[in-house]
């Protein structure tokens, strides 16, 4: 984390997003903020709060993508939701605690998938032991029971064999040794990976029962492996399946039992409480545009009961407490009829740090096309790849679709890079429904495809006919 300057941040972001540069150091310098708390004096680390954030702007410019870039990017638990599907205490709904519970189950998650793959190397051998073991199977030794007792009792010892049994199990255990070798070099070099084979796996089948009808599901449920953990077996089922399949489900049982999960979710609920990041977005629907009449009564209840969240509370979870003071939350909104002074005061305090996103231009949309990371031209060249066909989009074609989707955008909803998407889709549809039929290799998109596309000669001011 001591290398993830501001800078270093937004370069990294400017690798997926283009412009937005000011939400992209507000950001930058909220993560920082983390680290150089964590350098603070023990009496003062506990002063400092994170300075949440509300990014404003239309739908499609990249406000999710840069909050869960960045998380990414520091790997911190990160969860988005919808603040319209929370409810004021006492409705049908979730309540607004349960962001905080996902945010928990998220880190824990990922806490358990980075200890499964400290431990893959030791989980790969036990697996490949098992299909071993289900490929030859090893001898079992037969028990005798005298009386019905027995079942409960221990069972009386084997029989003795005879010289002749030894001598015919000595070599039956020789050949089945040597057959064991063989088959474990077949399946270290992979030539084993399409055979069949039946294994057991855990049986996930187990339900959450509520314990009052109508109670919310987050808080009011338990599992009965929970309760009864210890006194049941794990349930079990067969499944048949290839090896190549197999392995990757018995390494993944034999990685959980070499982790030790009360330490998972101690770290878990560490790992959310200081360094977790909740994106509400569609924050601008639960406010209210001045009038205190009609359905804004209950959008007001909703920042009421988000309030104690946001400020600092401790909610209960199924692994203990967890104090929400240290949480960053990033707010992301249009506020086309709302505006943030619409907001109760005591949430506005909470969110002093509000940057205004761009709507983006065409220039944009021939970056977005191009210069990312995984471009949407990338994006398409490698699907159609896959049916041997080699997609070249000349410049002037690709100026062009970046074109059409800002006038678009402009004749209509704006709603940003997504726009992008319906251009392509209606630019490829032909093309990827017969591309395995095409005999060339390559197929060049130029200004004269995309205008028979479009039919821009025709209708050069109105594309509402072939677009969404």
């Amino acid at each position: 984390m001591k290398e993830l300057t501001p800078k270093k941040i937004v370069t990294e972001l400017n690798r997926y997003i283009i412009g937005q540069e000011a939400a992209k150091k507000a950001v930058a310098v909220a993560i920082r903020n983390r680290y150089r708390r964590s350098l603070l004096p023990a009496d003062l680390i506990d002063e400092f709060t994170p300075k949440n954030i509300i990014l404003i702007g239309p739908t499609g410019v990249g406000k999710t993508e840069i909050a869960r870039r960045m998380a990414k990017l520091v790997k911190a638990p990160f969860i988005k939701v919808e603040a319209t599907k929370f409810t004021e205490v006492g409705y049908v709904g979730r309540d607004v605690e349960s962001m905080v519970r996902d945010l928990v189950n998220t880190a824990i998650r990922n806490v358990q998938q980075e200890k499964m793959k400290e431990v893959y190397a030791e989980a790969e051998i036990n697996a490949n032991k098992i299909i071993l073991d289900i490929l030859v199977p090893s001898k079992k030794v037969k028990e005798t029971l005298k009386t019905p007792f027995d079942i409960f009792m221990k069972p009386s010892p084997p029989t003795t064999p005879t010289l002749s049994e030894l001598e015919g199990d000595a070599e039956k255990e020789q050949t089945k040794k040597e057959k064991r070798e063989a088959l474990s070099k077949d399946l270290a070099a992979g030539r084993l990976e399409d055979q069949m084979i039946e294994i057991e796996v855990d049986d996930d089948g187990s339900k959450t029962i509520g314990i009052m009808q109508g109670m919310n599901s987050d808080s009011m449920s338990f599992n009965m492996n929970d309760i009864l953990g210890d006194f049941l077996p794990q349930k079990k089922k067969k499944k048949n399946v290839k090896i190549s399949e197999a392995r990757k489900i018995l390494i993944n049982q034999e990685a959980q039992k070499l982790i030790d999960m009360d330490q998972v979710n101690e770290q878990g609920v560490k790992d959310a409480e200081q360094n977790g990041i909740i994106f509400i977005d569609e924050i601008d629907k639960i406010i209210g545009n001045g009038n205190n009449h009609g359905p804004d009564v209950s959008r007001e209840g909703v920042q009421r009961d988000i309030l104690p969240i946001v400020e600092g509370s401790t909610v209960n979870t199924k692994y203990g407490p967890i104090k929400t003071d240290f949480i960053l939350f990033i707010g992301a909104g249009a506020f086309h009829v709302s505006k943030i002074s619409d907001m109760i005061p005591e949430l506005q305090g909470r969110f002093p740090i509000s940057v205004q996103l761009d709507s983006l231009t065409e220039e944009d949309f021939i970056q977005i096309l191009t210069h990312t990371e995984n471009s949407v031209i990338k994006q398409y060249q490698q699907l159609i790849r896959t049916e041997d066909v080699n997609l070249i989009f000349e410049d002037e074609a690709v100026r062009y679709l970046a074109k059409i989707a800002y006038l678009q955008n402009e004749e209509d909803e704006n709603i940003g890079a997504r726009r992008l998407h319906t251009v392509m889709e209606k630019l490829l549809e032909e093309i990827s429904f017969y591309a395995s039929d095409y005999e060339q290799d390559d197929f060049v998109i130029d200004m004269n495809y995309v205008e028979r596309v479009f039919n821009i000669s025709e209708k050069r001011d109105n594309y509402q006919k072939y677009l969404l």
